[in-house]
């Protein structure tokens, strides 16, 4: 799924959802940093021009830089995004899935529904 270089953006204005969905991503091997805001994560990007995760886990309701806001600048970097929320409006939804979002998944969501989305978003399952 991913490779030992590869790692996965976690962006979640929830430090305890933050702290969750790395801790489920390790448990599958599957390394993760996190980011506490939509800014802290784009200053990220700025400022480390090679910094490519293989995809971001993005919260849609965060202060600053929403996460729609943080998918319109991810996308034109060509990163699946898997956006996340706990509030399910039909029109981000729609607005997510139309600007390019690998899958759009309503907290809370299990381990296998993560999981599933990590892996499609990175190109599918590993060859056997």
């Amino acid at each position: 799924m991913v490779n030992a270089n590869q790692f996965v953006a976690v962006v979640d204005d929830d430090e305890s959802v933050c702290r969750a969905i790395k801790r489920l991503l390790h448990s599958e091997g599957i390394r993760a940093e996190t980011f506490y805001s939509g800014d802290e994560f784009l200053n990220e990007l700025a400022a480390i021009p090679s910094y490519r995760p293989a995809c971001v886990i993005l919260d849609v309701q965060m202060p600053g830089s929403n996460g729609l806001e943080v998918q319109r600048q991810v996308a034109q970097m060509g990163v699946p995004v898997i956006v996340i929320t706990a509030y399910d409006d039909i029109s981000v939804r729609q607005a997510a899935l139309a600007a390019g979002a690998a899958a759009y998944l309503r907290k809370p969501f299990n381990s296998a529904i993560l999981f599933k989305a990590v892996e499609l978003a990175i190109g599918g399952p590993p060859p056997p």
